[in-house]
């Protein structure tokens, strides 16, 4: 591949992840109004459409293909993209945290477990991991899996300990004592 090649390949990555960022920036207080979110999303889908499918950058096109859907609101169509990208390269973080993301939000729970524990044999000491795992057990009310996955997320990174609180996808299991002795317990 020539210099130009790649350099350009680098310029349409940035550009991609750019609109990612600014679709996503935010979050919920200062969000994007949905027709915004689509036409940024078209524009970044546009731009990754340019990369040579071959590219050595394949998973982080895939990746943000996918993350472009799911800013847009277009979960299942995020989806395709993603196992791709986790086809090419099995157990990367960020590919399976989004793939979860996605999941939960077309009502797979079943899925995004899938996804997240496949993650997790490659990133075990991830906490984001466990955290988001121990939300998905607790939504199908697995009380013991949610606790033991959240125990390990408060082990590995102790401010996770300030998101339950207000964490809805606990809600389900808030009032099972086995929870309510985790998150009460001071950690020394």
């Amino acid at each position: 591949m020539n210099e130009y090649t790649r350099l350009r390949r680098q310029q349409l990555i940035r550009e991609a992840e750019g609109y990612v960022e600014f679709m996503t920036l935010g979050g919920d207080r200062w969000s994007l109004s949905q027709v915004n979110r689509e036409q940024l999303g078209v524009r970044a889908l546009a731009i990754l459409a340019k990369l040579d499918p071959q590219s050595g950058q394949r998973v982080h096109a895939l990746l943000l293909t996918g993350l472009v859907y799911r800013a847009m609101g277009h979960h299942a169509e995020a989806i395709e993209p993603l196992i791709a990208a986790n086809k090419l390269e099995p157990g990367n973080l960020h590919v399976g945290l989004a793939l979860g993301w996605c999941y939960k939000r077309i009502q797979r729970l079943d899925l995004a477990i899938d996804a997240l524990s496949e993650a997790l044999q490659a990133n075990e000491q991830e906490a984001i991991l466990h955290y988001n795992l121990a939300c998905y057990w607790s939504l199908l009310g697995n009380f013991g899996s949610a606790v033991r996955s959240l125990a390990q997320a408060f082990e590995l990174d102790s401010e996770y300990r300030d998101r339950v609180a207000g964490e809805s996808d606990f809600d389900p299991i808030r009032a099972h004592p086995d929870f309510q002795s985790l998150v009460s317990s001071v950690i020394v």
